[in-house]
């Protein structure tokens, strides 16, 4: 099993970035390199406990669906979702968030099995860890500059 821990620190409210975090239509913006579409479940506005949504999206030349729901759900502290239908053997991802003073420390830990057995963990040891660490970078990045612009009013206005 591989785990990613990221910390982003984000001058905004937490209130703020905890609902840029499960919006579907910014997971939209932040993947565009992977030609992510929501596609089953909610598929814009902010996901809530207990809902599904269903991505799909190009990785390594191959489209694939994936499923996640949240199952876990405390606002504006953190939630997390699991995989229900993917190509992982296993995939949970929680997202934490603390305040401090104008700031918001958004914590995310990314826990994956590759699939295909030792193929697989040799797979996710040479390089698919790095490239989900970069995927969740950029993803965190994109949420930072959203949360620090006005732009933020733009996705959470569709919500």
């Amino acid at each position: 099993m591989s785990i990613i821990r990221l910390e982003t620190i984000i001058n905004a409210p937490i209130e703020r970035v905890f609902d840029l975090a499960r919006s579907i239509d910014l997971h939209k913006i932040s993947t565009e390199h992977t030609n992510e579409q929501a596609i089953a479940g909610k598929i814009s506005g902010l996901i809530n406990l207990n809902e599904t949504v269903t991505w799909r999206a190009k990785h390594f030349g191959i489209y694939q669906n994936l499923t996640v729901e949240i199952f876990k759900y405390e606002k504006p502290f953190l939630f997390s979702d699991r995989m229900t239908k993917g190509i992982f053997s296993k995939m949970e991802h929680l997202h934490q968030f603390e305040t401090s003073q104008s700031q918001t420390k958004m914590i995310d830990v990314f826990e994956f099995d590759a699939p295909f057995g030792l193929l697989g963990k040799i797979v996710e040891f040479l390089f698919l860890k790095k490239y989900m660490t970069n995927f969740l970078i950029i993803r965190n990045q994109t949420i930072k500059q959203i949360a620090e612009s006005e732009d933020w009013k733009k996705i959470l206005s569709v919500s």
